[in-house]
């Protein structure tokens, strides 16, 4: 391995203790060859921007394990709404290597990273779905089929609890990413989680180890039917 391979290890596995998630050898691997594949494809495809390609270990991975503490079902099915370059659930597999991952992304040259990352890494139980979430949730095939729904920053609020209710078993449990200040959104969502089937349970503050605004993770749950 290289001395930047080294450091990104470090600062990974150190980063991911602090949230409470152990990464063994084979894990770290994979979040380098995954390091490099970004770094590789990002010259061709706007997988994350370029300031951030400096950072992918601190702002991307690390950011994208914060909920893994929350998971309910942590080796259950779970389905990752926009998931762009694989975040949060390509990180989230590595580090939970019995997860059910499912990531749906509408881009065909993203859609087509994620599944040449997919192989790479072996990845069992995995799948990319090239589609848009509208055209999911207009099908029956995937209603009612996940324990998790997990979304990064991706959508508002009240529209990602509508595509949860749709996506989720009864009992099964919403993790929404978002950003220092999601009052406004939450305040939204009160309006419409009873009539979609969804009930609030946490709202937790995370530090974040680039220093930059902490992240709130919002977690519902969908109401047994």
């Amino acid at each position: 391995m290289t001395s930047m391979d080294d450091t990104l290890i470090k600062t990974l596995a150190e980063g991911a203790a602090e949230i409470g998630v152990r990464l063994g050898t084979a894990e770290l691997e994979c979040f380098v060859a995954y390091h490099r594949e970004i770094l590789l494809w990002n010259r061709r495809i706007n997988l994350v921007s370029e300031r951030s390609s400096r950072e992918i270990v601190v702002r991307h991975f690390l950011d994208s394990l914060t909920p893994a503490p929350l998971l309910e079902r942590p080796e259950g099915s779970l389905i990752d709404i926009g998931s762009g370059g694989g975040f949060p659930g390509i990180p989230l597999r590595i580090a939970l290597p019995h997860l059910q991952l499912s990531l749906v992304e509408p881009s065909r040259k993203k859609s087509s990273f994620l599944s040449h990352v997919v192989r790479l890494l072996a990845f069992g139980e995995v799948q990319v779905i090239r589609e848009r979430v509208e055209t999911l949730t207009a099908e029956k095939t995937f209603s009612g089929r996940f324990d998790t729904v997990i979304s990064r920053a991706a959508f508002k609020l009240p529209e990602l609890l509508r595509t949860a209710a749709f996506f989720l078993k009864p009992g099964g449990q919403l993790i929404a990413m978002k950003g220092p200040d999601p009052r406004i959104e939450m305040a939204e969502t009160e309006r419409i989680s009873t009539a979609v089937g969804m009930v609030f349970t946490t709202q937790r503050r995370v530090p974040r180890s680039d220093k930059n605004r902490p992240r709130i993770i919002v977690t519902y749950n969908r109401v047994f039917d």
